[in-house]
């Protein structure tokens, strides 16, 4: 499920123009992906530690021109809140705060992990390199993204 995130005013009309931005927040780590222009496609692009997230933001959204973030949402499988969405709810009022003119947007992210983990083995990464769990937290944000992409109204 998708929605546009309360604390940011709700555009007339999605905008279409630039890049959209994935990510995948944690207490250590935030993975990112990014698309490209035309919003067809999400890459994993990196990750950076949690608390030097913000000063990684303010460089990408200039830079990459994005119009749009996406954040993942952590949740039970019974809906219930899960440790990590408080977490994650204050550094969307965070963003919206910091990037009013940026449309966030929350989707979400059950299941990432274990797709990007399955991701990882598919494409023919050795164990050794997988159990850098950066390289999981980016997948994990290129496949929310892409779910946004895949659910977004056109």
């Amino acid at each position: 499920m998708i929605y546009l995130y309360k604390s940011n005013p709700i555009p007339t009309s999605l905008n279409h123009s630039g890049k959209i931005l994935g990510i995948d927040y944690g207490e250590k780590r935030c993975g990112l992906a990014l698309t490209d222009s035309a919003q067809i496609v999400a890459a994993p692009l990196k990750t950076v530690e949690t608390r030097f997230i913000m000063d990684e933001l303010k460089t990408l959204v200039a830079k990459e021109n994005i119009r749009t973030i996406v954040v993942g949402e952590a949740r039970y499988l019974n809906g219930d809140a899960s440790a990590t969405t408080a977490l994650q709810q204050a550094f969307c009022t965070r963003l919206t705060q910091v990037f009013p003119q940026v449309i966030l947007a929350r989707i979400d992210e059950m299941y990432t992990s274990k797709l990007a983990q399955q991701s990882l083995i598919m494409s023919g990464m050795r164990k050794k390199a997988r159990q850098d769990k950066s390289q999981l937290d980016m997948v994990s944000a290129a496949i929310l993204l892409q779910s946004y992409l895949d659910q977004r109204p056109q």
